[in-house]
């Protein structure tokens, strides 16, 4: 991955709102107070996802605050957040400029949400951890455990009904679609979830199931359910998904073919 540069992500970010409000000025409330207002990224993805989880039992204050100390003392998250804004932009055609998942992709929203739940999670916050997890399935559909380890340039493409178990790893530049599931096969506790290694793409529907390890830049295909390990630079399909031939790319995660070569 390259390295980002955060001040010229936010200066990127803010360029991008004003053509937006220039272009449509029915949208100048939402940017003005999502990005035009704030003073940081790290403000600006707070005012915009504190408000999207908000409900009667969780003040704006609380989630402004945890998010706001999550970002300060973890940098690095925003780091990782920026980088999942431009995979978003770089493999999903539907989205015209980085800007455009925080204001309305959710699976980028619930995956930044995500971040900060980890953060409270490795930070013996475990119970608000949890309570976050609820709020960002139920305002997303998504439901990542905050154990769950999850690297960057992730994208989590429409994202509905994703789930991602507690001992769940999935390494940097992975692409995820839709309805994937990253699950256990029983009730045996400790480590019993999917390693998913870098350049994967999953295709819509996935179920991954146990504590298999998808290899370094394979595919799976749609609807398909695993039980086992994928070799790396591998595409499987099926119930259950069995081997049938080589990746088509080198990093499936990054050129999104949903189409199989033997």
């Amino acid at each position: 991955m390259q390295p980002i540069d955060l001040d010229a992500h936010w200066g990127d970010i803010r360029n991008q709102a004003d053509l937006i409000v220039t272009r449509e000025p029915a949208l100048q409330p939402l940017i003005q107070e999502t990005v035009l207002d704030r003073q940081s990224f790290a403000e600006c993805l707070t005012y915009r996802l504190a408000r999207k989880l908000v409900n009667h039992a969780a003040s704006i204050n609380v989630l402004h605050d945890v998010f706001i100390e999550a970002f300060s003392n973890e940098p690095i998250i925003l780091t990782n957040i920026a980088s999942d804004m431009i995979a978003v932009y770089e493999r999903d055609p539907a989205c015209p400029d980085a800007l455009t998942p925080l204001l309305y992709f959710k699976g980028f929203q619930a995956l930044v949400c995500y971040r900060v739940a980890h953060h409270l999670w490795n930070h013996d916050r475990q119970e608000l951890a949890l309570y976050l997890q609820s709020l960002i399935s139920e305002t997303f559909a998504v439901d990542i455990h905050p154990a769950a380890q999850i690297g960057c340039g992730i994208l989590l493409d429409h994202a509905t009904g994703f789930v991602a178990g507690e001992t769940t790893v999935i390494e940097s530049n992975v692409s995820i679609l839709h309805e994937v599931t990253l699950g256990g096969t029983g009730k045996d506790r400790g480590d019993r979830h999917p390693k998913v290694r870098s350049g994967v793409l999953l295709g819509a529907g996935a179920k991954i199931l146990g504590n298999v390890e998808i290899g370094e830049c394979a595919k799976v295909g749609a609807g398909s359910v695993v039980l086992k390990d994928v070799p790396p630079h591998t595409s499987v399909a099926g119930v259950p998904a069995v081997i049938i031939g080589k990746a088509s790319e080198v990093s499936p995660a990054l050129g999104m073919c949903q189409n199989f070569e033997n």
